[in-house]
């Protein structure tokens, strides 16, 4: 059923000797497309993200996502963050197109799977891009271009003193909730940008995500053996909901933790 509402094939990829599959899936999902068929594609997701390899890519149609900060401006569009969040998911596209939008979109559950993107431009007269991409059956040992914050040579007193110079009941006075987010977040960011330097993460952590740490790949664990558990019937659906939801969770405030 769920493949009748959704635009998105999958095929399996099989590894050599010693190696694992590889689940591909290319998606294209109208603008206008119905919340069941969304919820269709997300349990595809789910399924497929199970994986330990999984390659997903395709034009989502949510040029209101900020993958940067990770947020975004519609219900639909928070949904998919959200359900990126919960299936560990990597955008690994930086390129933006289309007025900064950025609508074509390569998803993995790992990053050292997927390497040398480029952009290609147009095919024939359509205003859909090619995107070339290698899919690396070995994790490439090159290094990683990850940045991540030196809190260890953070200056801390200068952020105080820089924060506690704005004068903040002037600088929100008469915005609403998410316009004071947004200010608020501007003079964070200015301070973090002055005070806080960053380094090249090295060594085995650079296969990770920079907000990957052991908490939660024990949750990717625990949610991947939940999903096996509700597939042959020994974990209750409300059960399996629940840790992913968990998970998801932690992953959400460990990215806002990183940006």
């Amino acid at each position: 059923m769920d493949e009748e509402l959704t635009e998105s094939p999958w095929v399996r990829i099989k590894g050599s000797a010693g190696a694992g599959d590889i689940i591909a899936g290319v998606c294209y999902r109208p603008p206008d497309q119905e919340d069941q068929a969304d919820e269709a594609l997300y349990r595809q997701i789910g399924a497929a993200s199970c994986s330990q390899a999984l390659v997903l890519v395709g034009d989502f149609n949510h040029p209101d996502i900020c993958w940067r900060d990770n947020t975004a401006g519609h219900k639909p569009s928070r949904t998919f963050l959200e359900c990126a969040d919960d299936n560990f998911l990597l955008q690994l596209r930086e390129e933006p197109r289309r007025r900064s939008a950025m609508l074509d979109l390569i998803l993995t559950n790992k990053e050292s799977l997927v390497g040398d993107v480029k952009l290609k431009g147009s095919l024939g007269g359509s205003d859909q891009e090619m995107v070339e991409f290698r899919i690396l059956r070995a994790a490439r040992r090159a290094c990683s271009k990850l940045t991540t914050l030196d809190f260890s040579r953070a200056d801390f007193g200068l952020f105080r003193d820089l924060l506690g110079r704005i004068p903040w009941d002037k600088a929100l006075e008469g915005r609403g909730a998410q316009d004071s987010w947004l200010v608020l977040k501007g003079h964070l960011l200015q301070a973090q940008g002055r005070c806080i330097p960053t380094k090249r993460k090295s060594g085995k952590t650079t296969k990770r995500s920079a907000w990957m740490n052991k908490e939660l790949l024990g949750k990717v664990k625990q949610k991947k053996e939940a999903y096996r558990g509700w597939k042959q019937g020994q974990v209750a659906w409300e059960e399996y909901r629940e840790i992913v939801q968990a998970a998801g969770d932690q992953v959400r405030k460990a990215k806002a933790l990183i940006v």
